[in-house]
């Protein structure tokens, strides 16, 4: 079991809370917010629910909410309502006197999950039984726990996001005008599609790359494909991205030709290579934000963004390109209830479902964060 798991062991709630209604709620979250007051910092990932996007200071991406948690240093308590590898680089990034909290434990990444440290550590092994390991640079998505961090910062790699995994490797293999290549092979863990993604994006082909198998012996593949690929993808994906397919993109063009497509870097290959716009969740917004009033834009990202797309563009047509709307399950853990019984337990001088990361995985994690930021 990762030490990720082992936290996700959330108590049952009060009566009270699961039974309350949305206005009860309302105000206990108020309340608590005026008497708790600039010592509070509530910060909301994109995907959220509204009843829980209503309450938060600021709105962003994973790393994005972290560095402005990270930067207000006036804020005693960090309460993050997004999923624990979120919460986790928060604590990494922010200053001692904080404490960064997760209302529900159960609030997960099924991706995270999909790389953890013994299996990644077991790879790493059996790379170096067949090439050699000082030329392999490791590279962990943002979504993975602060142990995968950890291990990147200590084994000479970095962090990416989906808004710079392109000059993230570029820096591990010295392309284009960066300064010498770290190594010749980048293993990168744990999404394959945003890795695949970047790969084309920086002119690789198929035979560069090969999809890793932590199940498998040597990842499912024989020495020579080992050795002669450049990008080793960890088989991971996100539940919600890998649901579009490019039916959904045919489908939309033929009800609206002159539509257009953003996709998110999470998606399958086939499908990114009929968008329009491809990026971030942060790059999707600024595009529909600069699309022209009256246009139709199909968008392949989670559910709850879609729809508060649409809402704050009321001129625009922002649907989701899978008419099976799937959202976050595990993000969707975060609700109204859970948000009050952390912020009453605040002002009842309880800190609940604190997020920690131990010092020595802490020191780890931020020398590959802020690798990645000295890249540009």
């Amino acid at each position: 079991m990762t030490k990720s798991a082992r936290l996700r062991l959330q108590v049952p709630l009060p009566d009270f809370y699961t039974s309350a209604s949305p206005e009860e709620l309302a105000g206990r979250i108020g309340g608590a917010r005026r008497r708790l007051g600039s010592r509070l910092m509530i910060l909301g990932h994109h995907y959220q629910r509204d009843e829980v996007m209503a309450w938060a200071d600021a709105r962003g991406d994973s790393f994005g909410l972290s560095r402005l948690a990270a930067d207000n240093r006036e804020a005693e308590w960090i309460v993050f309502c997004g999923v624990h590898f979120m919460a986790e680089s928060a604590d990494v990034l922010t200053a001692g006197h904080q404490v960064v909290m997760l209302p529900d434990l159960n609030a997960g990444c099924s991706m995270a999950d999909m790389a953890d440290l013994d299996s990644v550590e077991e790879a790493w092994e059996s790379l170096a039984g067949v090439t050699d390991i000082e030329r392999v640079v490791p590279v962990t998505y943002m979504n993975s726990s602060a142990a995968l961090k950890a291990f990147v910062g200590d084994h000479g790699g970095a962090v990416c996001t989906s808004s710079n995994a392109r000059a993230v490797l570029s820096w591990a293999l010295g392309l284009g005008d960066r300064a010498a290549a770290r190594g010749d092979k980048v293993l990168f863990f744990p999404d394959q599609h945003l890795g695949r993604n970047t790969g084309y994006q920086l002119g690789y082909g198929a035979a560069d790359m090969a999809v890793w198998d932590p199940r498998a012996d040597l990842g499912g593949l024989d020495e020579a494909t080992v050795k002669g690929s450049t990008l080793l993808l960890w088989k991971g994906h996100c539940s919600v991205h890998q649901r579009f397919r490019p039916a959904h993109v045919e489908a939309f063009r033929a009800d609206h030709p002159d539509g257009l497509v953003l996709v998110h870097p999470e998606c399958a290959h086939e499908v990114v290579e009929m968008a329009d716009q491809v990026g971030s969740t942060d790059h999707i917004i600024r595009m529909v934000e600069a699309a022209a009033p009256g246009s139709t834009i199909g968008v392949a990202t989670e559910i709850h963004l879609v729809n508060r797309l649409a809402a704050e563009h009321p001129d625009r047509s922002v649907v989701c390109l899978d008419p099976l709307v799937c959202p976050c399950s595990t993000m969707f853990r975060i609700d109204a209830p859970h948000l009050a019984w952390i912020l009453d337990g605040l002002v009842e001088g309880e800190v609940r479902n604190r997020i920690t990361v131990d010092p020595a995985t802490a020191r780890s994690a931020r020398l590959a964060l802020e690798r990645m930021l000295a890249i540009v």
